[in-house]
């Protein structure tokens, strides 16, 4: 979904046509990850950033056309809202000091991007503060067809008006626009087909207490009872199940509903039998690696890890991991990156087929709702455990997976500590958040002005006074 498309509107003919089209693909598909040595290279890391843009008092900025064209940075994408951008970092090989490279280029692309805010500037927080119901309008997408296009798909699958519950707030929406509420730190880790089972499964186990740790989104339109309320706002508002859907166990935004067994094939069969294609552009020069319209289907079902095959260099495949929120700081989305990466890689080594897939899919729920609070289960540990105890015992686990993955002590050492004060000293960006918004009075524009000059300064949120 990364590049705009021709059109907006498309024919039901197209929609059938791109059906049969990603039915093809996937045996396409088969076959290239059943190649001998597919795939195969050293493990790179990547990241997206979703940012918002504000004005100088903290209200969203609906110019990110302009910014864009101001820093005239391929890096620099437009998302779906007017007072959005996306910054897509350099991958790197998880060799070295991965989190020292990308916590600096994080750094770097934020202020700039800040600088270029003509009357405002830009902040990574999982969902702004300031938003009302009245930024969330039609007028408020992105001149793009692919935006325009993917709304019409979903409200050709689900009745509307839609409405989106989350504890007390319900609202009754038509659109997409509402995602735009959600920024995200998008993390991609590369895997060989042969390994990609073993470690999308570890993914799934080690989100829970990680995400337990980042919580960064506790104000949507006042405040919510959930640390990280991007998990149900963003499940809420790209669901597409009407009544004659509701017999699909997971929404177009989930969190999967069992371990995976046959390796990456099996998601992308998955996505083709539940998921109707809500933007069926068709491509008829597709390179003998490429299977263009599978990618663009599943680039439209937002499961919080997913599978990425790209065709780039002969083709490969990834894990995005797409839980953590946006923020608060560069050295907090490199830590976070650091604990998840050598969490799933610690995982990776044993078969987690054998553990109730539903005390991870609770674990992930729970600590979206209750943050270093949340009661965890762990396997081959008996009971719960409160999440911050949980961490601090498997912080010395993800040391050894970004050891044995070559990561320097150094730079493992740099961002688990973080993790590690962030965790005793129970100062995630949520409770920071929920702190200083009660210290201000409940000042909601006083509170992003301080939250953007923070997060600009490099501090860790734990260090945020």
């Amino acid at each position: 979904m990364g590049q705009d498309l021709d059109k907006e509107r498309f024919s039901e003919d197209e929609f059938l046509r791109f059906g049969e089209r990603i039915r093809e693909q996937l045996g396409t598909l088969r076959e290239l990850l059943d190649t001998p040595g597919f795939g195969q290279g050293p493990v790179t890391i990547g990241a997206e950033l979703e940012l918002f843009l504000v004005d100088d008092r903290g209200r969203p900025l609906p110019r990110n056309s302009d910014v864009r064209e101001t820093l005239g940075d391929p890096r620099v994408v437009l998302e779906l809202g007017r007072y959005n951008l996306e910054v897509n970092l350099t991958p790197t090989t998880l060799e070295g000091k991965p989190f020292e490279l990308l916590g600096a280029e994080i750094h770097d692309t934020v202020t700039k991007v800040d600088a270029a805010v003509e009357g405002g500037g830009a902040l990574p927080i999982g969902i702004l503060p300031t938003l009302r119901t009245e930024d969330f309008t039609v007028g408020a997408m992105s001149d793009q067809n692919r935006y325009r296009a993917m709304s019409r798909g979903l409200r050709r699958l689900r009745l509307e008006p839609f409405l989106v519950k989350i504890d007390d707030l319900e609202l009754s929406v038509e659109d997409v626009i509402l995602e735009s509420a959600n920024t995200s730190w998008q993390v991609h880790i590369r895997t060989p087909p042969e390994r990609f089972a073993r470690l999308f499964n570890a993914a799934q186990l080690a989100i829970g207490p990680v995400l337990a740790a980042c919580g960064n989104s506790p104000i949507f339109l006042g405040p919510r009872k959930w640390e990280e309320t991007r998990i149900a706002l963003m499940e809420e508002a790209a669901d597409d199940r009407d009544v004659a859907r509701l017999e699909r166990r997971d929404g177009r935004v989930t969190f999967g509903s069992d371990w995976v067994r046959e390796g990456a094939i099996e998601l992308f069969e998955r996505y083709v039998a539940d998921y109707e294609p809500i933007v069926p552009d068709l491509v008829d020069d597709a390179g003998p690696h490429d299977v263009p319209e599978l990618r663009l289907h599943q680039g439209t079902i937002w499961q919080w890890n997913r599978p990425v095959y790209d065709p780039a260099d002969g083709g490969h495949l990834r894990i995005e991991m797409r839980a953590l929120p946006a923020g608060p700081s560069c050295a907090d989305m490199a830590a976070n990156t650091a604990f998840l990466i050598g969490l799933t890689l610690s995982q990776a080594e044993r078969d987690l087929t054998g553990y109730r897939f539903a005390e991870a899919y609770q674990n992930f729920y729970r600590a979206a709702m209750h943050g270093l609070d949340a009661k965890l289960s762990w396997p081959g540990w008996d009971g719960e455990h409160e999440a911050a105890d949980l961490i601090l015992r498997l912080l010395p686990e993800a040391r050894e997976g970004l050891l044995g993955a070559g990561v320097a002590p150094s730079d493992a050492d740099r961002a688990l500590e973080i993790m590690e004060q962030r965790t005793r000293l129970r100062r995630t960006g949520a409770v920071w958040q929920r702190e200083t918004l009660e210290r201000l009075g409940g000042d909601v524009e006083e509170l992003v002005r301080r939250y953007r000059e923070l997060a600009l300064s490099g501090l860790p949120v734990h260090m945020w006074r």
